[in-house]
Formats: structure tokens, sequence, C-alpha cells
């Protein structure tokens, strides 16, 4: 795709930031993987209207948080969303991931791919050193995936948020620089 900068690629898939730009595709992607995402995703989506997609986009604007997509590489459709919210730099360089994929294309591993791409831009340019993910232990194929990216289990949170009308308990896993042999450790700011 012409124009498109992409932070990574993969064989099939490229990571890419969001943008305002990309508000119409989004909001079909979410409008046809509603009943899928409900279970899982907090809130009313965030193309409900242009105006959230707008606030939502903003967030990136500031350091703890930032944006991407997963297109696919040869037509650049979007594939799945993942943030890297709560960033804390200093002595922690870590952050929180959070992913959707959309029905139209689960199960064929682009967000595996595009995940792993996430994991390598955030411990290589973006220099975090841990990456948290929160999962609801019955969502099975969020679990299998993180694991597949070399993920550990450390723990459970009870109620740890407000999902689909009720407080869910959450498994807490992560990965470290170490992990996935990116360890810049003498280069952090203390």
């Amino acid at each position: 795709m012409s124009g498109v900068i992409y932070l990574a690629q993969g064989p099939r898939v490229a990571l890419r930031f969001i943008g305002l730009q990309d508000f119409d595709e989004l909001a079909v992607l979410h409008r046809e993987s509603a009943d899928m995402l409900a279970p899982w995703m907090p809130g009313r989506p965030v193309t409900a209207s242009y105006a959230s997609f707008e606030s939502y986009v903003a967030r990136f604007d500031q350091p703890a948080y930032e944006g991407f997509l997963i297109c696919l590489r040869d037509t650049g459709a979007i594939v799945g969303r993942v943030n890297i919210n709560n960033i804390v730099r200093g002595t922690h360089q870590s952050g929180m991931i959070g992913y959707s994929a959309y029905a139209s294309t689960t199960g064929r591993g682009y967000l595996t791919e595009g995940l792993g791409l996430l994991v390598g831009y955030a411990f290589g340019e973006m220099e975090l050193h841990r990456l948290e993910a929160n999962i609801q232990p019955s969502n099975a194929p969020s679990l299998r995936l993180i694991r597949r990216l070399g993920f550990e289990r450390e723990g459970f949170s009870p109620k740890f948020q407000f999902i689909d009308g009720a407080w869910r308990d959450h498994e807490r896993w992560a990965i470290t620089a170490e992990m996935t042999g990116q360890d810049r450790s003498s280069s952090y700011a203390t």
C-alpha cells in the first residue's frame, strides 16, 4: 500500500499506528464483530461515533498510550487492533496491552503474527522491558494466543474490570525483554 508507513512487517501482516482515517473501516469491523467482542471488551466500541473515535485516537498523543493496527501486507486491510496502555517509564519501562481480532479474519494466525511484531517493536524501538496482558479465564482463544507468544501467567485478579455489565475476573500474563532475547537493561534510564 503506497503512503503507509509500517513500523514492523511479518510474512503476512504489518504493524502501523492507528489514525482518524481508519474510522470507517474499523466501524464496519466492530459492527460485524459485535457479538464476538461483547463478552471481552469494556464499554461501547471506540467506533460508536466519530466523536468517540476522535477521543480514542487523541489519547495516543499522551506518552502513556500507543495505538496500533495490524494490517494485511498485500492489501492494507485491517485485521486487528492493539494498544499499549499505562506505559510507565523510568525504572519500570512497562505497559499493558489490549487487543482485538475481527470476526471476518479470526483463526488465520494474523493476530498471533501481529502481536509478535508488536512485542518486538515494544522491546526494540519503544525500549520497554515488560508487557502485561489481563485476560478473562473463559477467553480460551486469547489465552492460547498469549501462550503462543511466550507470555507467562503471573497471577489472578478477581473482579478486575467492568465488562458486559459485571466485574470480571482476569488472569495476569506478562512477557519481558529477556524472555525474547531483546534485553536492553544497560540502556534504561533510572
